[in-house]
């Protein structure tokens, strides 16, 4: 039995791009439709679509967008530029516009729409199915806990790696869901995660699909694991170094800490197209800085129910808001991967 997903995050339709626009999460469930390479480089910036399988998704869409209008060299490499600009994190983006650009480059301009629209239509069933595999991995890590002792396997995540942030399960939560699909009983801490708060996303989603879960502050993680109350922390991840090194979403490599002072496994749960083997460790990946407001200014809803934002900071007051951290591969226990656990020092065994 599989866990049905409650709300599509991407479907391509003809001439536009529908996206669940989570920017308006957890607040309204609220449907985008993106007709333009623009709209679609904008969609990415603003992170009305966020996590690194669907941003890449969502570009190669966006390359299939633009060659509607013409699918000429200067066409093609314009919207390539533009969106390879739109986030420097997530090799996902990259990975999906340098396949797109492989399969494009060598065909005349006649042949360039349907080849792009086959590709896109590709990386989002061949993302599908690699949320399955990562999902079957996990769920024996998790199965394994359940049998040594009755109650849930208590699972700590970070972020959101769920079906929002992807075209199908999700990285970190795929093994949770199919946990849930086994009949296997299991809960969820969900933090945070500010300054953007994607956790309220994981809570969200985890609602809607029926799956226990408890959000807590980012800081309250270290004393669930001080006193034994997590199981095994899974985050996804925006980019993982040939080393094993591994940036997700700030905050992560704090877990990390914790959690290697506790005895609990770190896990990250990511595609091999998650994996940068061009990349040698975690001093080389980019970490994105990201506009201040996003730390002084808090979005929610007031007493009323109107959605609203509550300035928490002076707009002169000096923000630092680096949006990822490295968590350095001697910290994680082991690399969920479609292929199966990996130990973070052997990644090697699984390069193109």
């Amino acid at each position: 039995m599989s866990v049905p997903i409650p709300a599509p995050t991407l479907i391509r339709d003809g001439a536009r791009v529908r996206i669940l626009d989570q920017t308006a999460l957890p607040h309204h469930r609220v449907t985008l439709a993106l007709d333009s390479l623009d709209a679609v480089a904008h969609a990415i910036r603003a992170m009305q679509v966020r996590g690194a399988p669907l941003i890449g998704a969502t570009a190669a869409c966006g390359v299939a967008l633009a060659l509607q209008t013409a699918a000429d060299d200067a066409t093609l490499e314009h919207a390539l530029t533009l969106l390879g600009a739109t986030r420097p994190t997530a090799v996902n983006l990259h990975w999906a516009l340098d396949r797109m650009a492989r399969v494009l480059r060598p065909l005349p301009p006649e042949a360039r729409l349907a080849a792009a629209e086959r590709e896109a239509d590709a990386i989002i069933t061949e993302d599908i199915a690699t949320n399955a595999a990562i999902g079957q991995h996990g769920l024996a890590l998790i199965a394994d806990i359940a049998a040594k002792r009755p109650g849930p396997v208590r699972v700590m995540t970070h972020c959101n790696a769920g079906w929002l942030a992807t075209l199908g399960h999700g990285t970190a939560l795929s093994p949770v869901y199919a946990a849930q699909a086994a009949g296997i009983d299991v809960a969820v801490w969900v933090s945070e995660t500010r300054p953007r708060n994607q956790g309220l996303l994981t809570a969200w989603e985890l609602r809607e699909s029926g799956v226990a879960h408890r959000l807590i502050a980012d800081n309250a993680a270290g004393l669930l694991m001080m006193r034994g109350e997590v199981d095994l922390v899974i985050t996804g991840a925006d980019r993982v170094a040939a080393n094993g090194d591994t940036a997700n979403k700030v905050g992560t490599y704090l877990k990390a800490l914790a959690a290697a002072d506790n005895g609990v496994p770190f896990y990250i749960a990511a595609p091999c197209s998650t994996i940068d083997f061009a990349c040698p460790n975690g001093a080389a990946i980019p970490i994105e800085d990201r506009d201040g407001d996003e730390v002084r200014v808090l979005h929610g809803r007031d007493t009323i129910g109107a959605t609203a934002q509550l300035r928490i900071a002076s707009a002169d007051t000096a923000i630092g808001n680096p949006a990822f951290d490295v968590t350095p591969a001697a910290r994680i226990t082991a690399i969920i991967t479609e292929h199966g656990v990996v130990a973070p020092g052997a990644l090697g065994t699984l390069a193109p």
